[in-house]
């Protein structure tokens, strides 16, 4: 018989203490605070690196209750500082699970909060914006003060420390790592592309040497300035090759090339986000996870034009440049979890590769 679950506390620095009960590694963490409204696929999200440095709640009210599997990690290892959720799942029911939740977080060492009523942190999170929490099982820490932090080395922490390669028939993609997702990477290889991963510091001179046909800049944890030092080098990948970007990977495309990034109030985090594109009229449904956006009033609309756009909040979802084989979309393509309705925009990419590559830029 399992023993009874220990109380724990979420503190947050709005001054609200939540009080709950604790699975997951017996350890203290901070983070800031975030929520994913997806009905499935809490393990995805427990290894996406754009998470690093968050406490998700999952506001979807059951978690758990498929287990764990070895098919959906999207890393080696979670990258998120903690879990927070209505109800925990203990004794999963899948063909596929490996180990329970609970098991995965005492794994990776990451701790969990359930028994939380989940609606009231939601509307905190949308009411204030920016949260940040800390987890703990000590009671003389709810009463600490706790201004938040806010973290600068989330790409380095995630990124890819050396160049790997992986082979196939079709062109070549150099993808940088800002902390990229598996199933990016395997969209490209089940094309039947050749696959360079390289860190997010990579050179323009290092790239070169690889001789790719196109480039996708991935997704990542943070605030895309945060990376203003590596804009340069990226602008000159940008200017030379077809290059594609992905959530973050999207708005490094735009900084880098003169445009600006704003906060969201609270992000966009979830599996049926509903996206237009401008061109075709049509809507798309989506997954997303980021917290911030490309500042519609810096887009030069000589240069580059809104190819998508949210249908919530009306904020950018897809830059594509006017001349040049060069395009973003907030959005992920390769969903896990999520629909695969715009999965088409990576064959658009590899097509665009297969046509181009460095010659139209020579």
């Amino acid at each position: 018989m399992d023993k009874p679950a220990k109380t724990g506390y979420l503190i947050l620095n709005t001054g609200d203490v939540l009080e709950g009960k604790w699975f997951g590694a017996d350890v203290d963490r901070e983070g800031e605070m975030v929520f994913n409204t997806g009905m499935t696929g809490y393990q995805e999200v427990m290894t996406d690196p754009s998470y690093a440095g968050q406490i998700v709640t999952y506001t979807y009210p059951l978690i758990g209750n498929y287990g764990v599997n070895d098919i959906d990690y999207e890393s080696l290892r979670p990258a998120l500082e903690g879990i927070v959720t209505a109800e925990l799942c203990r004794q999963p029911s899948h063909f596929q699970s490996i180990q329970s939740l609970d098991e995965m977080a005492r794994h990776f060492d990451i701790p969990g909060l359930y028994d939380v009523d989940t609606r009231v942190l939601t509307r905190i999170i949308r009411e204030h914006g920016e949260v940040y929490g800390r987890l703990t099982t000590d009671p003389a820490r709810t009463r600490e003060t706790f201004s938040g932090l806010s973290r600068t080395d989330l790409v380095p922490s995630v990124s890819s420390k050396e160049i790997t390669q992986y082979d196939g028939n079709g062109p070549h993609v150099v993808l940088f790592d800002f902390g990229y997702k598996t199933s990016i990477r395997d969209a490209l290889l089940d094309a039947g592309c050749r696959v360079t991963v390289v860190p997010y510091n990579t050179t323009p001179e290092q790239v070169s040497s690889l001789q790719p046909d196109g480039v996708l800049f991935s997704n990542g944890p943070g605030d895309p300035k945060h990376l203003t030092p590596v804009l340069p080098q990226l602008k000159e990948v940008i200017d030379r090759y077809p290059t594609m970007g992905i959530c973050l990977g999207h708005q490094l495309i735009a900084l880098a090339s003169g445009c600006d990034t704003e906060r969201l109030p609270f992000g966009h985090r979830g599996s049926n986000h509903p996206v237009k594109e401008i061109e075709s009229g049509k809507v798309y449904i989506t997954s997303q996870n980021h917290g911030y956006t490309v500042r519609e009033s810096s887009v030069d609309d000589k240069t580059w034009r809104v190819s998508f756009r949210n249908v919530n909040d009306g904020s950018v979802e897809g830059l594509q440049h006017r001349y040049r084989p060069v395009w973003g979309v907030q959005f992920h393509p390769e969903a896990h979890p999520g629909p695969s309705d715009t999965a088409h925009l990576f064959e658009r990419f590899i097509e665009t590769c297969e046509a181009t590559g460095e010659k139209s830029y020579a």
